[in-house]
């Protein structure tokens, strides 16, 4: 380690932590010479980049596939609205770059999969989950398992967030638990909504992505004691915070007892997304938004319903029935059963799921999902309609 070399420009750059007793030189040198990949560069991402580049990691890996969309600008504090559009990945670096002109930037434009995950991980010390989705935490987590990488994770919703750190190696050699220990399997399909469907206030992933960005920093440089063992949990309404113990499963498929998993598997089959193992992933009809205007402008005899929440119309709307999911069962008497229904959502989610429950429990067969929902709409037929 004593072989890393700082100039005359990092040392001043760096000169608060090495005034650190308990960091100083050997700290910075310890995170200059680490190499961490951060996977998803959105509201935890944004946040945990930057104090990564601003501490000085050696090598950073920015992972996301997604392109900057304006409603990710009400949190995701990378970027600015000349960005929309752009790849979230190559946007990251070029801004990073500006803030930290010592710290070496890998670019992954790419989805994270099952086929790539290896071969991308391996080449990281340490892995920082900014991902929100479980399809992509398993992923992660299998992957640094499968490598022996540690993983910090953080995930938020609404206004609640927690961090952990998984699969981390004490100076003993003792490895603490990882995310399948805590969560041995996905919630079911539609149970837990996304931050798209359920929403979150702007600033807690930048409060939980500094959190992250903390674990990190201490798991390179081992000065403090990682959330190890233990999931630490936020609410920004109350400002409550409580601190749950973890402990190692032995009945882990990776590294229980008895382990029976020894590669990635199909994590979208495994949390029961996008195939026919459950009525929650059972494909319904579907129209596009260009059909329905087709439909609207000759004067087709239809119904359309918006299954949202009252406060989502009010901000854009196309005139649907006002419906919303939760009440959908109990006012099947609106829906009607002589003509095609065309029932919507914001993406295509809860409309889905509204359209299984009125065909499950009443036998409805006339009814049609609008094909990526009202944000469908705002990008083909209304641009002007807001996007949220």
């Amino acid at each position: 380690m004593s072989n890393i070399q700082f100039s005359k420009e990092e040392l001043e750059r760096y000169s608060r932590h090495l005034i650190i007793p308990d960091f100083n030189i050997e700290g910075q040198r310890k995170l200059k010479a680490a190499k961490v990949l951060v996977v998803g560069t959105g509201g935890l991402g944004s946040p945990l980049l930057q104090y990564l580049t601003a501490a000085g990691v050696g090598t950073i890996g920015i992972l996301d596939f997604d392109v900057v969309d304006e409603s990710n600008l009400q949190r995701q504090v990378l970027f600015r609205v000349s960005d929309v559009g752009k790849p979230k990945a190559e946007v990251a670096r070029d801004t990073l770059r500006k803030l930290n002109p010592h710290v070496n930037f890998i670019v992954h434009n790419t989805q994270l999969t099952s086929d790539n995950a290896l071969d991308i991980i391996k080449d990281y010390d340490v892995v920082a989950d900014g991902t929100d989705n479980f399809p992509t935490r398993y992923l992660v987590n299998d992957a640094c398992v499968l490598l022996n990488k540690t993983n910090v994770y953080a995930s938020i919703f609404r206004f609640e967030g927690q961090v952990s750190v998984f699969n981390y190696t004490d100076n003993e050699g003792n490895t603490g638990p990882n995310y399948r220990d805590l969560f041995p399997v996905p919630p079911p399909p539609g149970l837990v909504p996304s931050c798209a469907e359920g929403g979150v206030i702007g600033v807690l992933p930048g409060i939980l992505g500094s959190l992250q960005a903390n674990e990190v920093i201490k798991v390179i440089t081992g000065v403090g004691d990682p959330l190890s063992g233990r999931l630490f949990l936020f609410d920004a309404l109350t400002f409550e915070t409580r601190t749950l113990k973890v402990r190692r499963d032995p009945e882990n498929p990776l590294n229980g007892n008895n382990p029976s998993q020894k590669e990635l598997i199909d994590y979208q089959q495994f949390c029961g997304i996008g195939g026919n193992s459950s009525d929650e992933d059972r494909p319904v009809k579907e129209v596009t938004v260009d059909e329905l205007y087709d439909m609207q402008t000759r004067g087709e005899k239809i119904q359309v319903i918006d299954v949202r929440e009252p406060y989502e119309y009010e901000i854009a709307n196309i005139g649907a029935e006002l419906i919303p999911l939760k009440t959908i069962s109990e006012n099947v008497d609106r829906v009607e059963s002589g003509k095609k229904v065309i029932i919507h959502c914001r993406s295509g989610v809860r409309s889905a799921k509204a359209i299984r429950e009125l065909e499950n429990s009443f036998g409805f067969t006339n009814l049609y999902n609008l094909k990526g929902g009202i944000l469908a709409w705002a990008d083909k037929i209304d641009k002007e309609m807001a996007k949220y």
